[in-house]
């Protein structure tokens, strides 16, 4: 990594030309990336990306570059041109880079760079051949591998100096299924943050078969009725809704404008009495757990909404500012090419008292959503609409035939406030987040939880 003198320069040359902050955010990030079609390799990756993004505050305004160059003449250069729209005196400065991070032990037995291509492919041909054989429907298996060992530092004149090591894995299987001239595809895609290793405490045939089952249910799925509804969404990453429906409306990148439904409102009843919502990126070994956040502070639980009021928000440093609030290590970034800003981590509705079966049982005619696929929310507004890929109706309590092309329409702010009961089987599903500082690793999960009333969109009957 980066020597600490070098830092040191880069930190006085900040600070002398106005700023009043300076980080630098180190990254060393080697992956692997394996595509198979029909248990064949159709696209493989292997690569390294290396470099070093410096980001300098004056007040409320920011400037950040990055490069791969790390010489130290590029380096302060680049910190010059970055400054340059700012203006103060030079400062005497003194710093001191041994702030204490204790960060999270995430630990991780077997660094996928260490394992054979050929025991990875062997990983995909197992799910593969789980996939095939699981019914004569099944048409086709994609099964992609993925693995990634991220090593950052971060520093800042704060006195922060920290490093951590990131160590993921994943598997995306998608089956394809036909039936009448139908084909459905059906998704599953666990990870975790850990070595290889993972592999020894999943059964990646049952997750296939999962895949598979979806796929041949949805295939011969009628499609679903339109209309409003009581909706039952399945523990896991049935969370994604709340993901996308609320939590992209309390990070603080859009809170501190004023964009978000939920600015200026800690304190304020916002959901039902059975709502707790947290983001936590402390959680061991999950999917989308950091020891440090990307601003280099340790990761922590937060709680969001508790027994439906507003407790707090996702808030990186520089929207720490604009609050006047403290950060919740919530900064977070694709990769040295990209400033931070706040991000969700793992995120989930906490577990209540209810059991799967009261709730389903209680619910006389709706629709149970087993998976979410996909979604999107206007955090200006709140309002949302997700896709399903599995979902089935309820009538008299009781799950009935499964439908296809149904999707859910609603808005954040009213769907906290329509959750009437919460299960106690909380799980967390894995996932990837699209937002202004890249593509992030996340984790989405609740319990299995009812909506008394949501827009079901389908075909009218």
């Amino acid at each position: 990594m980066l020597n600490r003198s070098i830092i040191e320069d880069i930190f006085f040359e900040a600070l002398s030309c106005g700023g009043d902050f300076c980080e630098v955010f180190m990254e060393d990030n080697f992956s692997t990336e394996i595509a198979t079609l029909g248990g064949n390799i159709e696209r493989g990756m292997s690569g390294r990306d290396f470099g070093i993004g410096i980001r300098v505050f004056k007040g409320l305004s920011s400037v950040y570059g990055y490069t791969n160059d790390l010489s130290k003449e590029n380096l302060i250069n680049i910190t010059r041109r970055i400054t340059k729209s700012f203006k103060g005196d030079k400062k005497e400065t003194v710093l001191n880079l041994d702030k204490a991070i204790d960060s999270v032990n995430h630990p991780y037995i077997n660094l996928p760079s260490e394992v054979d291509l050929s025991k990875k492919m062997e990983f995909t041909k197992r799910a593969y051949q789980a996939g095939m054989d699981y019914d004569e429907k099944i048409t086709q298996m994609t099964v992609n591998y993925l693995d990634q060992e991220q090593n950052v530092l971060i520093a800042n004149t704060e006195g922060v100096y920290v490093e951590d090591k990131r160590v993921r894995t994943r598997m995306l299987i998608i089956a394809a299924a036909e039936h009448n001239g139908q084909i459905e595809t059906g998704y599953i895609g666990p990870g975790a943050l850990m070595g290889t290793e993972f592999y020894d405490k999943i059964s990646i045939e049952d997750y296939a078969r999962e895949a598979a089952r979806n796929a041949k249910i949805m295939a011969m799925a009628d499609y679903c009725p339109a209309g409003n509804m009581p909706v039952v969404v399945d523990n896991g990453f049935g969370g994604l809704m709340f993901h996308e429906a609320c939590g992209h409306s309390l990070e603080a990148s859009s809170v501190a404008k004023g964009l978000s439904v939920f600015s200026d409102r800690i304190g304020e009843k916002i959901a039902s009495d059975v709502v707790t919502l947290i983001d936590d990126g402390s959680i061991v070994n999950s999917w989308g757990s950091l020891g440090v956040d990307d601003e280099g502070m340790r990761t922590q639980k937060n709680i969001l909404i508790e027994n439906g009021i507003l407790k707090g928000y996702m808030i990186d440093k520089l929207n720490a500012r604009r609050m006047n609030m403290n950060p919740t290590a919530s900064g977070r970034r694709q990769s040295y090419r990209f400033a931070p800003t706040s991000r969700m981590t793992n995120t989930y509705i906490d577990k209540g008292t209810s059991t799967k079966e009261e709730i389903i049982g209680n619910t006389e005619k709706g629709l149970f959503a087993k998976y979410l696929s996909a979604g999107s929310v206007n955090p200006a507004t709140g309002d949302f609409n997700f896709s399903l890929s599995e979902a089935y109706l309820i009538k008299n309590g009781k799950i009935t035939k499964p439908v296809k092309g149904a999707t859910l329409i609603g808005n954040g702010n009213k769907i906290l406030q329509d959750v009437d009961m919460v299960g106690n089987n909380l799980e967390i599903g894995q996932g990837y987040c699209y937002a202004g500082s890249g593509a992030l690793f996340i984790g989405a999960g609740q319990p299995t939880l009812r909506v008394k009333t949501m827009t079901v969109g389908g075909r009218e009957e």
